[in-house]
């Protein structure tokens, strides 16, 4: 059950913060360590204030098309690969008041929707790759670890 209080709010200011300072576009809340299914989006980078959007509890009602195209993540600084995603999804969730709203996004924005509702159902963008490409990453990950350059 989500609380529709001044806590979510500073939560949703915290992550919209944490998310511009990493020039990402999207940043869901278990990246950041709490238990709830919430992310924050922004496909301007901070542009457009209309663009800051915080879905709460989001649902993915229908996607559409096919998209193939290059994907980072905030929790995998420095890994970005090629992954097939939907060109358009409509995501239903609440606002910070707990109204029911529906989003529709197109291209980055359905891309986005898809990545953080992804992490609000524990998978990550690495998990929508091939096996091969997961073990590259793993060697890269262990390799910048031991020089020191991944935490």
């Amino acid at each position: 059950m989500t609380e529709f209080d001044d806590k979510l709010k500073k939560l949703v200011g915290n992550m919209f913060e944490t998310m511009y300072a990493a020039r990402g576009v999207g940043l869901a809340a278990p990246q950041v360590g709490v238990s709830k299914r919430l992310f924050v989006m922004d496909c301007s980078g901070g542009e457009d204030p209309s663009a800051r959007i915080a879905l709460v509890n989001p649902v993915v009602l229908r996607v559409e098309g096919e998209q193939n195209g290059d994907e980072g993540c905030l929790s995998f600084p420095g890994i970005y690969l090629a992954v097939k995603r939907s060109l358009r999804a409509v995501v239903r969730a609440q606002d910070l008041n707990g109204e029911e709203f529906e989003y529709d996004g197109l291209d980055l924005e359905a891309r986005c929707m898809l990545h953080e509702t992804d992490h609000c159902d524990g998978i990550v963008f690495l998990d929508r790759t091939t096996t091969l490409k997961r073990e590259m990453v793993r060697r890269k990950i262990r390799k910048l670890a031991k020089e020191g350059r991944w935490i």
